[in-house]
């Protein structure tokens, strides 16, 4: 159970931690297509209607959402970490010689250099040889883009940095607090964590015994607590207690571990944990989040029991990239029959 005090909360401390970088204005445009069930999605809708701002909705076919960023030209894109990957992965793939693909990862290092010393822009030299296009396949006017949802990769949000000219922030959270609980500092365009902990809410450690995880070494499960968290499930009692303790605290179920400059790295997952048959612990959403990263794959499950040594898992491949994957490897066949050949995936 969701409140508006919650939204409230939770875009408030958005707004605070980018107010004085990159504040938004009447004329941003946000492209819409994620679920609006998606919390993630509805707080950064509630911050650009707050401002006067624009909202753009998708065609309704995911296939066609370059089309719709051309037509939108939006200036706020908030994204999964799926989407990022696959632009990531189309980019290097039209770079189809090798020394096109030095040319490529050479321009994305000088830029890198100038995110790292804090120059986010997209009028180099390197744009004008390299990323012209890639930015204008996205409109031509992104000046932000808010990943969260699940781990993002820090090598395609390093590269994305680059290559799009523009600020990418990445967050953490769940439905329970509303969205995010963490988010990027501005200025902080290093990788492999989730930022630090919005101004709305507090965020705490405890030990995790049974995985050997400790806050004597700055590590444990993620806890939150502040006006973003939620009220408890609807006529589930139970459920409520296991997720907050007596003093508001929301246990999140992952883990965690403090970086020195204050920020959060996600690290394990304390939930949706269980152990084979030879006593081995397993986290499935960790290895589904290596395989996902697979170019031709769409979604991955993975599946195992305890009486069992052994995990299964099933792999839906993407349409739009499986056949193209395939003739470069010299597989021929329909999609019918590459769905079918799980060796030639693997």
């Amino acid at each position: 159970m969701l409140t508006h005090g919650n939204v409230v909360a939770d875009f408030s401390g958005f707004l605070k931690v980018t107010e004085k970088v990159i504040f938004p204005r009447q004329d941003d445009v946000l492209i819409s297509f994620l679920p609006l069930a998606h919390m993630f999605e509805r707080v950064i809708q509630s911050v650009v209607y707050c401002h006067g701002g624009r909202v753009g909705f998708f065609q309704g076919d995911i296939r066609l959402l370059s089309d719709d960023m051309k037509a939108l030209c939006p200036t706020i894109f908030p994204v999964v970490p799926r989407l990022l990957n696959r632009m990531y992965d189309k980019i290097f793939s039209q770079a189809d010689t090798s020394l096109k693909r030095w040319l490529l990862e050479f321009a994305a290092k000088r830029k890198q250099a100038e995110v790292r010393s804090g120059i986010i822009r997209n009028d180099s030299i390197w744009d004008e040889l390299f990323f012209h296009k890639i930015q204008a396949g996205l409109g031509g006017s992104v000046r932000m883009i808010v990943t969260g949802a699940a781990p993002a990769s820090p090598t395609v949000l390093g590269f994305l940095r680059a290559a799009l000219g523009c600020q990418v922030y990445e967050g953490y959270g769940q439905t329970e607090c509303t969205a995010g609980c963490t988010f990027t500092t501005p200025g902080d365009w290093t990788s492999g964590h989730v930022g630090a902990p919005l101004p709305c809410n507090h965020i705490k450690l405890v030990d995790v015994k049974e995985l050997n995880y400790w806050t004597s070494k700055g590590e444990g499960e993620i806890c939150v607590r502040g006006p973003n968290v939620f009220k408890g499930y609807l006529k589930d009692p139970e459920r409520t207690k296991e997720a907050l303790d007596d003093d508001g605290w929301l246990h999140t179920g992952d883990i965690g571990k403090w970086l020195p400059a204050g920020t959060l790295k996600i690290i394990d997952r304390k939930k949706h944990i269980f152990k084979l048959a030879q006593g081995e612990y397993i986290a499935p959403e960790m290895i589904e989040n290596i395989y996902i990263r697979g170019e031709p794959v769409a979604q991955v499950y993975v599946h195992g029991d305890s009486l069992k040594a052994f995990l299964v898992g099933i792999v839906v491949p993407d349409p739009e990239v499986m056949p193209s994957w395939a003739q470069k490897r010299g597989i021929e066949g329909t999609q019918a029959v590459y769905q079918r050949t799980p060796e030639g995936l693997f």
